[in-house]
């Protein structure tokens, strides 16, 4: 891969990666909830969500779309239902969110979360199919520019959410000594609720 070529692509990619999309909004309520370092198993999930996508896109989105499009189905609908469901269950908490205790927390559950939610989301997973061709020369070896992008697209997926992870742990305090925190709370969990609709309107209009 020629150096300008790699820059374009780590650009793009760490534009995509930053816009808020449901895994961004995930990791920012358990950060806020739970503290950043806790949160960070929740960007090591998504980033292996966005792995297993990217697995889908090499192997053949199409394909597999084709052959499997039923269970993909339900996949989608299940995504889409279970954000919905974190959404809620983060606006019902949103009052008394400092009462966990940080060392209490499911380790296992946010890390799983982050996969769940990451996963079955369309958009990302179709703008991956339709991301890396633009950046794979087919006159060259495939193996060895996937070994670039691959690692790379990862890398970038956790560095960009965790600062994320890391802005909204630190100010964390702050919003709960102004008042802000439940209506900030209320937000993310109204943003995921959105996110999880907005996963189902994708899947009617295809």
């Amino acid at each position: 891969m020629d150096l300008d070529v790699f820059f374009a692509f780590f650009i793009a990619t760490s534009i995509m990666i930053a816009l808020p999309g449901p895994s961004v909004i995930l990791t920012v309520a358990h950060s806020i909830s739970f503290g950043w370092k806790n949160a960070l198993l929740t960007v090591l999930g998504a980033t292996v969500g966005i792995a297993i996508q990217l697995l889908i896109a090499i192997i053949g989105l199409a394909s597999i779309l084709h052959m499997a499009a039923e269970v993909f189905t339900w996949v989608r609908w299940a995504g889409a239902a279970y954000l919905v469901y974190l959404g809620v269950r983060q606006w019902m908490n949103s009052k008394n969110a400092f009462e966990f205790d940080e060392m209490s927390v499911s380790k296992m559950n946010l890390f799983a979360q982050g996969v769940i939610v990451t996963v079955p989301n369309p958009k990302s997973l179709i703008f991956i199919a339709a991301f890396l061709p633009q950046f794979i020369d087919m006159t060259r070896p495939l193996g060895g520019q996937l070994a670039i992008i691959v690692p790379t697209f990862l890398m970038i997926t956790f560095g960009v959410t965790s600062i994320w992870a890391i802005a909204a742990g630190s100010a964390r305090t702050a919003f709960r000594k102004s008042g802000l925190f439940t209506p900030l709370m209320r937000s993310a969990g109204g943003l995921m609720i959105l996110a999880g609709l907005g996963m189902v309107l994708v899947r009617r209009s295809n």
